[in-house]
């Protein structure tokens, strides 16, 4: 009997002769990344049966594998920082990415708070850090194709160790710049945060209008005991990137973890994260705040694996879709016998402002543990009548009155994960929703 031969996409194909090409030049355990792209050759690029790409249909959208990015020199990566205005006032310890490499001349590596350190992730795979030990801290993640290109392809990133006992006042912020042609990136990131630390980490990602960037980036969070850790991210790409990216939140006891995923640039996002509760009596909220029109399409899917009792997750999404847009929400919830006393409850509402949208929501729950209390909850509608109208009796003009029930709709997931102490972080955060808003009309 012939062999059946597996189809294979021109962006499947092209993907194969990149890792070819470039898999003796990047850094770390050869064999390791050999067994990551293995993973992606058996499945292939996943499309609509694949059940957890349901709604991402990432064969069809992936038309070619773009070009690996090439590391800028010092001046060149400086120009590309400095030409990324949007997020550079951030008060917080810089740590700059461009093109997928660290760009030190451009970071504040030389001026770390006490407590801190952080090594290239290229230097870490090159001299075989021990704190690399910690990368897959959560196995579900690396059956997952777009995880498993980012361990094939990884070539820079940051592996951030956090002391036992330090308190981080000042945030960290990943700035994340692509610049030139169209060409393809792997980031990893690894935050390593020991007992009874805290530290909030911000991402920030920024490429131009109209060029098909393809983003992979992933960052993995170890979280010690009685730990606290903030995450905050926003995802500015430009409107013709492809981007991919995963979150990884492996927490022990004790722990406060919050997460936040603001979403307003890319053709096509997927953001995934996985969070293991591995200790009791830890507390983990994960908040994304979604706005796409045109054709975009944004896609969150989360796994909350609750393993040790007496712990809390949160998990609350706001999406607003114009034009032919789509969003997309699939999250499951996850109790083992072991996680007695789990407290989990998951929301996702979206606003469609146009007949032309679309939003797919897929909450799930899988609980075999018997004294839990757990709940998921869906809605997707239009703007309130009675609302506008009432704003709008009142003198403000229907596309004002739009914007405010739009931004107090989106702003309740940025009050929750900043607070309403943070007025700098929440202003920052608030920017972006409103600069959206306002492109809008």
């Amino acid at each position: 009997m012939a062999d059946v031969q597996k189809f294979k996409t021109a962006a499947e194909t092209g993907l194969a002769e990149r890792f070819s090409q470039a898999r003796a030049s990047l850094p770390g355990d050869a064999a390791a990344r050999a067994t990551a792209f293995a993973r992606f050759t058996d499945s292939g690029l996943p499309h609509r049966r694949v059940e957890e790409w349901k709604y991402t249909d990432l064969r069809a959208a992936m038309r070619e594998a773009a070009p690996l990015a090439g590391k800028l020199d010092d001046k060149a990566a400086a120009a590309a920082i400095a030409g990324a205005t949007r997020f550079a006032e951030i008060d917080a310890v810089r740590i700059a990415i461009v093109n997928g490499h660290v760009a030190a001349s451009a970071s504040d590596l030389g001026a770390l708070p006490a407590g801190v350190e952080i090594t290239t992730l290229s230097q870490a795979l090159a001299e075989g850090h021990p704190l690399l030990a910690s990368l897959g801290a959560i196995p579900e993640a690396a059956d997952n194709v777009a995880y498993a290109l980012n361990a094939a392809f990884m070539t820079d990133g940051v592996v951030i160790r956090v002391a036992a006992g330090a308190k981080v006042e000042k945030p960290l912020h990943l700035r994340f710049v692509i610049d030139g042609e169209a060409s393809a990136t792997a980031t990893r990131t690894l935050a390593l945060v020991e007992e009874g630390a805290s530290v909030t980490l911000i991402e920030s990602h920024e490429c131009a209008d109209g060029v098909a960037h393809q983003p992979n980036d992933v960052l993995e969070i170890v979280a010690r005991d009685d730990t606290k850790v903030e995450h905050l991210r926003i995802d500015a790409h430009g409107d013709a990137a492809l981007a991919l990216s995963t979150l990884t939140a492996y927490l022990g006891a004790r722990v406060a973890f919050d997460t936040l995923n603001l979403v307003t640039g890319p053709a096509l996002m997927r953001h995934q994260v996985y969070m293991t509760f591995a200790g009791d009596h830890t507390t983990g909220a994960v908040r994304g705040a979604t706005m796409v029109t045109g054709r975009q399409h944004a896609d969150t899917t989360l796994y909350v694996n609750h393993v040790a009792p007496h712990c809390e997750s949160r998990e609350l999404f706001k999406t607003v879709i114009d034009g032919d847009a789509t969003g997309v929400f699939q999250g499951k919830i996850a109790v083992a016998r072991t996680a007695q006393k789990t407290d989990g409850k998951m929301m996702s509402s979206a606003v469609l402002l146009s007949e032309g949208g679309t939003m797919n929501n897929k909450p799930e729950l899988e609980i075999f543990a018997d004294d839990v209390l757990c709940a998921h909850g869906a809605t997707c509608g239009q703007l309130d009548d009675d609302l506008l109208f009432y704003l709008m009796a009142r003198g403000i003009p229907r596309p004002e009155a739009e914007a405010l029930l739009l931004e107090s709709f989106l702003g309740e997931t940025v009050e929750e994960a900043v607070g309403e102490e943070n007025e700098t972080m929440r202003e920052t955060l608030m920017a972006p929703i409103r600069a959206w808003l306002s492109a809008r009309g």
